[in-house]
């Protein structure tokens, strides 16, 4: 996955913004004001840093030498992805979609109703 389909990947998704706190090269990806995603866009190897459920992170990192604990971020929660094409872009977007719903599923239950959030209406049914 390149810089300009992570970008996308992470701004298709409902509600999501990009910002720019730390500085003017990283790009950090919100929903309702928290943060599901972090990358500096133009670095060489690309990585990008998203949420993950504890348990699932620690699987992953044993299971693909490409994730790491989060660089620079709670290692219980965060998880670090190199993007270098070892990794399927598929694979690669649905780790992106599970950091922002675990974000979502944080936010209040009109927030998830406002973002029209698909887990909402799996719950409410």
């Amino acid at each position: 996955m390149d810089a300009e389909t992570l970008k996308a990947a992470c701004l298709e998704l409902t509600g999501a913004v990009e910002t720019f706190p730390f500085n003017p090269e990283t790009s950090v990806f919100k929903v309702g004001g928290k943060i599901f995603a972090i990358s500096t866009l133009d670095a060489v190897p690309l990585t990008v840093s998203l949420k993950c459920d504890p348990d699932l992170a620690v699987r992953l990192r044993d299971q693909h030498p490409e994730i790491v604990g989060g660089w620079h971020l709670n290692k219980r929660h965060w998880n670090t992805v190199r993007l270098d094409g070892a990794l399927p872009d598929s694979f690669v977007r649905e780790m992106v979609e599970d950091s922002y719903d675990l974000v979502v599923l944080s936010l209040s239950r009109s927030e998830q109703r406002r973002l029209d959030w698909a887990g909402l209406r799996r719950r409410d049914g």
